[in-house]
């Protein structure tokens, strides 16, 4: 078993556990839907938990978006923040990051599927003041990996109580985020 294997298996035990009902996995041609819509590949690890534990409905707080379908979806809510961005002055949204889950109030966690591992981002809007919207783009984990295993052990700055441990990292501007939005990838 890999380490990756490892990982989501123990994904798929704690989202069984969070609570009933999981939605069940997506198949291979559903995968290969998403990425046509998108126009690149999912990140592995990320299809890899879509196929394997379940299509969204699991995760912190507000939990994974599923991949497509009607409503809120990983698919749709991308397509719409990129037509958005495209060709705007001020792009809001770079190519390639994926929008996974929503915190509420227009935050959201996404996943760099065009970062070999990763990397989770928080779209925080509210400190938006015009003009570009880089200082709305946060680095929350280095990789999608370590971003579960912070779910996991339950250390993440999103968790209640995070606010009482001094440990917990918190997310940090994101560096590339003006070459990204400017460059459109």
């Amino acid at each position: 078993m890999t380490d990756t294997d490892d990982l989501v298996q123990r994904v798929a035990i704690r989202a069984a556990s969070d609570g009933d009902g999981l939605p069940v996995p997506v198949d291979d041609a559903r995968i290969a839907e998403a990425e046509a819509r998108l126009g690149f590949p999912l990140h592995p690890l990320l299809a890899h938990l879509y196929g394997e534990v379940a299509d969204g409905g699991f995760g912190p707080d507000y939990q994974l978006l599923p991949l497509l379908g009607p409503g809120s979806s990983v698919v749709g809510e991308y397509l719409e923040r990129r037509q958005a961005s495209v060709g705007a002055e001020h792009p809001e949204w770079p190519e390639g990051v994926v929008p996974i889950l929503t915190w509420g109030c227009a935050m959201y966690a996404g996943v760099d599927c065009f970062s070999e591992d990763g990397q989770v981002l928080l779209f925080e809007p509210n400190p938006y003041s015009g003009g570009s919207w880089e200082e709305c783009w946060f680095l929350d984990a280095a990789g999608l990996a370590a971003w579960l295993e912070t779910w996991l052990a339950g250390t993440g700055w999103f968790e209640e109580d995070a606010f009482e441990s001094e440990d917990v990292a918190e997310p940090q501007p994101w560096a590339q985020a003006a070459d990204r939005l400017s460059s459109g990838a």
